[in-house]
Order: C-alpha cells, then sequence, then structure tokens
C-alpha cells in the first residue's frame, strides 16, 4: 500500500509513463557530469553528478515512482511499494537482476524510503530482509541556472554474498557505470513526458 503522501505525488504520473512509450523520443540533454567509484574491503561507494533537462519536480517523481523503475533500469526486474511500517515508515521492494559475463546474481532488497519533496530522496536498506550487508542510496536535486536539473548521486552498498575476488570488483563497477548511463537518459525522457504545469502544481 503506497502512503498518501505519495500517492499525492504520484498521481497520473504512471499513465503518463505508460503513454510516453507511444510517443516519439525527445531529444535528450542528460549528462553525467562526474562518476566516482571507489572499493574499501567489501564496501562499494558510487558518488555522481547528473544534469537533467527535466525541472526538479518532474525528476524528483519519476525517481520515486517505484511501480515503473524497470522502465528506467535494466537490472531492476521488480519494485513496488510494500505495507508501511507501524510508525508509518514508507517501505519499498527492488529485486535486481545482474550479469556480466558468466557472473550473475539476483538480490532483493527491502528498503525505508525518505524523501524531501523535489529535492531529496534516500532509502535504507534492512539487512536482515535483503541480500545485502549494507546499501544506502541519496538522490539530492536542485534547480539549474538554465531551468534543468543538477542531481547529486550517493550510492554505497556492501553485498551480502560472495564475490569472487578477482572478476567482481571489475564486474561491479561495469554494471553501475553502464547502466547508469543508460538510466540517466531513461529518467529524464520520462521526466520531460510529465507536463510542466502538472509536476509544478503536485495536482
Amino acid at each position: 500500500m503506497i502512503p498518501e503522501i505519495i500517492q499525492l505525488v504520484l498521481r497520473r504520473t504512471s499513465t503518463l509513463i505508460l503513454l510516453s512509450a507511444l510517443l516519439l523520443p525527445l531529444a535528450n540533454g542528460a549528462e553525467i557530469t562526474d562518476i566516482e567509484i571507489n572499493r574499501s574491503g567489501s564496501r562499494y561507494l558510487l558518488v555522481s553528478r547528473t544534469h537533467f533537462d527535466a525541472t526538479p519536480e518532474q525528476v524528483f517523481r519519476v525517481l520515486l515512482d517505484y511501480d515503473q523503475l524497470a522502465e528506467i533500469s535494466k537490472t531492476i526486474k521488480e519494485s513496488r511499494y510494500l505495507e508501511p511500517e507501524d510508525d508509518g515508515q514508507a517501505l519499498v521492494y527492488t529485486r535486481i537482476r545482474v550479469c556480466v559475463f558468466f557472473f550473475c546474481k539476483t538480490i532483493e532488497k527491502i528498503e525505508r524510503l525518505d524523501f524531501t519533496r523535489s529535492s531529496y530522496i534516500k532509502t535504507t536498506a534492512i539487512p536482515e530482509r535483503s541480500d545485502v550487508r549494507y546499501s544506502r542510496s541519496e538522490w539530492e536535486l536542485a534547480a539549474a541556472d538554465d531551468g534543468g536539473t543538477q542531481v547529486i548521486f550517493r550510492l554505497e552498498f556492501e553485498p551480502d554474498f560472495w564475490v569472487p575476488p578477482l572478476v567482481g570488483p571489475m564486474v561491479i563497477k561495469r554494471v553501475l557505470v553502464d547502466d547508469g548511463a543508460s538510466a540517466v537518459n531513461r529518467i529524464e525522457l520520462l521526466a520531460q513526458q510529465l507536463p510542466y504545469s502538472d509536476a509544478v502544481s503536485g495536482t
């Protein structure tokens, strides 16, 4: 069950995104301006900066639509909202399938979701209910001078499964970079399909 405040943010978004598949693609201006990936032991940290040719509200609504995340990332096979915790904390589920060369792994995560409308989204995995020892992602959105959006994305995670010591780090880095490059273009395309007036008013 999607919390009421998230239902308000996402109202009509899913329908608009599905209709966008019938339209001709728009010219994309999404650009990853900087990306860093570091590894410390078994923990990985990715930090990227991206410019989107869409407003913060439009980008925010696409990122928060867990019914459509598979439209964004080729590694995400399933995503949805779950029943909130007793204290009202929003929960989300994702199932990710990663394959590079001979190395394949399905990762399931249940995460707590927090956000500040149009400017910040954070997910934190619950380790005992996920295939990770640790996972935290953050999206910081800010209006750019040209009317677009500057986004800083941070992902820190530690898998809860064996990773081949020689191939594993290379695989994980390649997946993060390749999937990220295709995802930003898709995020922008879907965001641009949201009517500007609707994205601003939130109605």
